[in-house]
């Protein structure tokens, strides 16, 4: 059963204005109960890389975060790489685009889907 963020704190993790409405938006086509699902893997320029996927699927060690009707799920090994960070969607002349703002990023690379840890 995953955990909701009930269980936890805007300290975890938290969903930028934006980024909900664009969840919301974009889950609004998805199975019902979808949610943006946030995954790290190692890999990338900098040595881990984030993932960005729509799911409908929870599994037990997945952690529930919500805000204003939009969902992001992130699994417990994936939590602790990106615990305190906050996702935003942004949309400038480059694109648009979800982004992490990770505090526990020592770098991160040019397009900032990688990043490494000090």
């Amino acid at each position: 059963m995953a955990i909701s963020a009930g269980d936890l704190s805007a300290q975890d993790f938290s969903i930028g204005a934006n980024a909900a409405r664009r969840i919301k938006l974009v889950t609004a086509d998805e199975p019902v109960g979808s949610a943006l699902r946030i995954t790290v893997s190692g890999g990338g320029c900098s040595g881990f890389q984030y993932g960005f996927s729509f799911d409908a699927a929870r599994n037990e060690d997945d952690r529930v975060f919500e805000r204003d009707g939009a969902t992001v799920v992130i699994d417990e090994a994936s939590l602790d790489l990106v615990r305190g960070s906050e996702i935003e969607f942004l949309e400038d002349l480059a694109g648009a685009f979800f982004q992490v703002r990770n505090p526990q990023a020592a770098s991160s690379c040019g397009c900032g889907m990688s990043f490494s840890i000090a």
